[in-house]
């Protein structure tokens, strides 16, 4: 059950972290592209941002999986750096050339800040849905 939730609370980050923070990011005009992009993609038709949040919740296991023995300051260290850094690089390094987009500077840096807020997000909901229990004696 706890893998579930693990999926569920990166899921819900990317919605609500993820793309929150791009949301910002669109606003104060440092991207090109607004959140929550409805259009269908291949080969389901599902709209972009469900097909990111499903991807979102699959890199949810991994994170789980690597901070869930943590204490309180490894926990939440862990998620906001694994996050940030290991989505990113998948993105930037396979993703986006095969997907035939520029990576630069600034595209590691965006990426950087909305996988960050996914990590932190992901560790989040997962207190709040009860699977992440603060162990007794840990920071």
């Amino acid at each position: 059950m706890v893998w579930l939730k693990s999926f569920v609370a990166a899921f819900l980050a990317t919605l609500v972290f993820h793309q929150g923070v791009l949301g910002l990011m669109y606003l104060a005009e440092m991207v090109p592209a607004a959140p929550y992009n409805m259009e269908p993609r291949a080969p389901l038709g599902v709209p972009a941002v469900v097909s990111l949040a499903f991807w979102g919740g699959l890199w949810g296991l991994p994170l789980w999986a690597v901070v869930r023995g943590m204490g309180t300051l490894g926990y939440w260290g862990v998620s906001l750096v694994f996050g940030a850094v290991l989505p990113t690089a998948v993105a930037m390094l396979v993703v986006f050339p095969l997907k035939g987009l520029d990576v630069s500077a600034s595209t590691w840096a965006g990426g950087f800040l909305l996988n960050g807020a996914w990590g932190i997000g992901t560790a989040l909901f997962m207190v709040l849905m009860g699977a992440r229990r603060k162990p007794a004696d840990t920071l």
